[in-house]
């Protein structure tokens, strides 16, 4: 039984109006501007949350998120699309957080959240999320920097493992290994029946 290899290949899904990144990639590796700042405005968010839990230090994030667009900026050239772009740059920027997580190892807390509350749900509603927020940071914070990039990347970045062990330059089976250590220590840390997330 042949199988049809079109077919199985992955497909990519295009949004309307969404640029292609591909295309954005190989501007930017001719040094165009325009798309680099696309990618940027594509990019900015997505690092922004996975450097939060990884370095944990509200005050580098800005800074390692730059370092990883200047690498991006100046090797584009070099993406061959041999993996996800995304791919490419999440792996740019755990390297990145890896090297300031050693020149600043102690975390500092974040201050707490002191914008509006939403007018849309009521007291009791707010209250039971700030609790699920607090709880999940807490949890999140008793992981290893590892175990948080893995969950990180699974569940807010929609990465598979093979595409992870590729971020974190390791192989498959420790990402599998990571992320069933990362997952009951959360259900031990997560209170109740909040843990039936993970």
């Amino acid at each position: 039984m042949s199988v049809d290899r079109a077919a199985s290949r992955p497909r990519t899904v295009f949004r309307p109006g969404a640029p292609d990144e591909r295309e954005l990639i190989s501007r930017v590796g001719k040094g165009d501007l325009a798309a680099f700042e696309k990618l940027y405005r594509i990019y900015q968010p997505r690092l922004t949350r996975f450097l939060s839990n990884l370095v944990q230090r509200p005050q580098l994030v800005e800074e390692v998120l730059d370092d990883t667009m200047m690498v991006v900026w100046e090797t584009a050239q070099s993406f061959r699309g041999t993996s996800r772009l995304s791919t490419w740059i999440f792996s740019i920027a755990y390297r990145k957080a890896i090297k300031a997580r050693a020149r600043w190892p102690d975390p500092i807390e974040d201050q707490p959240d002191l914008g509006q509350p939403s007018p849309d749900p009521n007291p009791h509603q707010l209250l039971q999320h700030r609790r699920l927020h607090d709880a999940l940071a807490a949890a999140m914070r008793s992981l290893s920097a590892d175990h948080r990039a893995v969950v990180d990347l699974t569940y807010f970045h929609g990465l598979g493992y093979r595409e992870i062990a590729e971020v974190m330059d390791c192989p498959v089976d420790t990402v599998k290994t990571r992320m069933f250590h990362a997952r009951r220590r959360l259900r031990q840390a997560m209170p109740g029946s909040v843990s039936d997330w993970v």
